[in-house]
């Protein structure tokens, strides 16, 4: 009994790794197999670490990348999730702007952070892969990801593909502050950073990373706290939700259209 148990759990846990879609959870042969049978796009989910003020975790951008590309992967049905990238532009350190004026930030030059998605990317075509999905959950980045599709699809000539699709970002900034404002949230909590719609997301992906006791009580937070443009205090996990599908079904839709050009 004991050990018809133990192969059962045995089997259980392989399946379960063989069916992630995050590349870092395979082995080699176990990747080099699904690359074969047809598993040819890959994302490259990039995140980074800043300050998101006193009631959410410097990793926001890293958790909720790896979330929504799980769910993009899963839905497209032959892709994978490359690890995430959480080393990206934030500003200078001396003198230290924008979210480097609080603890926690960290920032990469441009051209290094360019030079190490153009690396990642060349790696996971000569790993087998036909298409390669950038997406940046980071608005600071977003040029530097068609820098490196464009010079990497200038030199692949069609033997492999490079996608930044900016619409994963752009949905986040368009299309889910229009659903939260038609589903009753106000503009002047909504905010930029930090505030309702970004505290919202992160309710719906982990709201471990999140500090409900420093939004519920006392004066509201503003730009010395590094929350901009809003209020999270009515930020909720079903305000979130909205993101999260939008977000997913506009990513989904976006790389089957590239897909099917390319």
């Amino acid at each position: 009994m004991k050990l018809h148990f133990i192969l059962l759990l045995t089997l259980f846990l392989t399946n379960s790794a063989q069916a992630t879609v995050f590349l870092e959870d395979k082995t080699w042969t176990e990747l080099r197999d699904e690359v074969k049978s047809g598993t040819t796009a890959i994302i490259i989910p990039i995140g980074g670490t800043e300050q998101n003020g006193p009631a959410m975790a410097l990793g926001k951008h890293n958790f909720r990348v790896k979330f929504l590309a799980e769910k993009i992967a899963i839905k497209l049905g032959n892709a994978m999730v490359a690890p995430v990238i959480a080393y990206v532009p934030e500003g200078t350190i001396n003198p230290p702007l924008a979210h480097m004026k609080f603890p926690g930030t960290i920032t990469v030059p441009d051209k290094v952070f360019i030079d190490m998605l153009d690396s990642a990317a060349r790696s996971l075509k000569h790993a087998g892969f036909k298409t390669i999905v950038l997406i940046g959950d980071h608005g600071s980045y977003q040029g530097d990801l068609t820098i490196v599709a464009d010079r990497l699809n200038a030199e692949w000539k069609g033997n492999a593909s490079v996608f930044a699709d900016r619409d994963y970002y752009n949905i986040s900034q368009h299309q889910y502050l229009a659903a939260l404002k038609a589903n009753g949230a106000k503009e002047t909590e909504i905010g930029t950073h930090a505030a309702l719609a970004d505290t919202s997301l992160m309710l719906a992906v982990d709201p471990s990373k999140v500090r409900s006791d420093k939004i519920a009580g006392g004066p509201k937070l503003g730009l010395a706290d590094g929350v901009y443009g809003g209020d999270p205090k009515n930020a909720s996990a079903k305000f979130g939700q909205l993101g999260i599908d939008l977000i997913v079904d506009g990513t989904v839709e976006a790389i089957k259209n590239f897909t099917a050009t390319h």
